[in-house]
């Protein structure tokens, strides 16, 4: 198989920044495979779907070991995860359905606009103030609608939007982010179907393709990043992180700004 080894990497990278910053590997691991498709020769108008439907794919797997790893430390508020899904479901497949119809370059500017908002926050660590209670089971549906939508078209597991979510209602910052993880496991599976049945129309797609999900890139990515989150988890606390934060944000907007122009 061939540019297995490129994969390898880009799983490695993804599950090793994972464990080190909390992140999801999406906003990594998005550009990288745009790097990759390009070189084999993908077909262009569909490069971003490709790879938002990849890495969309490969949080189904790594979110679940997230979950189970949160819940045993008893952090996940299930009530909350619960009451959020069926929105978190019904946004995720709808955004992905319409991301599916969107030519490339106006989804890699979106994509690349969330990039350097989420660089931002982690180089200034901006945090939101806790000054509301959470909503009822009509807000807490339209929220997780919100977050889903913007999620599945970003290839995220929905952190970067659950956690200030939750703070900002009074959820303490340990549960906000074992719920924000537990949200994850839905985004994926919701944006991954939505981006496979999307994809269905479209001809063209290289071989090992369900949909727009490229099969080869999922299983070395998702079995090369999951080893690779614990190590990430172990050295955040003998690293100087808030200083590593800040170099990754810098790298993030590389990124994006490259990705960008690769697409263009």
């Amino acid at each position: 198989m061939e540019w297995w080894w490129a994969y390898l990497a880009i799983g490695v990278t993804v599950g090793f920044l994972a464990g080190l910053f909390g992140i999801g590997g999406g906003m990594v691991m998005v550009p990288m495979l745009v790097f990759v498709f390009t070189a084999k020769g993908f077909p262009a108008e569909h490069m971003m779907h490709l790879s938002l439907a990849t890495a969309m794919a490969t949080i189904v797997f790594t979110s679940l070991s997230s979950v189970r790893a949160h819940h045993k430390h008893d952090a996940v508020d299930w009530k909350v995860a619960l009451a959020m899904a069926p929105g978190i479901v019904a946004g995720a497949f709808a955004a992905t359905l319409v991301a599916g119809y969107v030519p490339t370059r106006p989804l890699a500017i979106f994509f690349t606009g969330f990039m350097f908002y989420a660089a931002t926050q982690m180089f200034f660590e901006v945090k939101p103030k806790a000054s509301r209670q959470l909503p009822g089971a009509a807000g807490l549906f339209g929220a997780g609608a919100a977050i889903g939508g913007v999620s599945s078209v970003l290839a995220a597991g929905g952190a970067f939007l659950s956690i200030p979510f939750l703070a900002w209602c009074n959820v303490p910052l340990k549960r906000a982010i074992g719920t924000a993880a537990a949200n994850g496991f839905p985004i994926a599976v919701a944006g991954s179907a939505g981006y496979v049945l999307n994809g269905m129309r479209v001809s063209g797609l290289p071989d090992g393709c369900v949909g727009f999900v490229y099969l080869p890139a999922l299983a070395i990515v998702v079995a090369a990043s999951m080893p690779l989150a614990p190590v990430g988890a172990r050295l955040a606390h003998r690293l100087p992180i808030k200083r590593l934060r800040a170099v990754f944000a810098l790298m993030l907007l590389a990124l994006g700004l490259r990705m960008l122009a690769n697409l263009w």
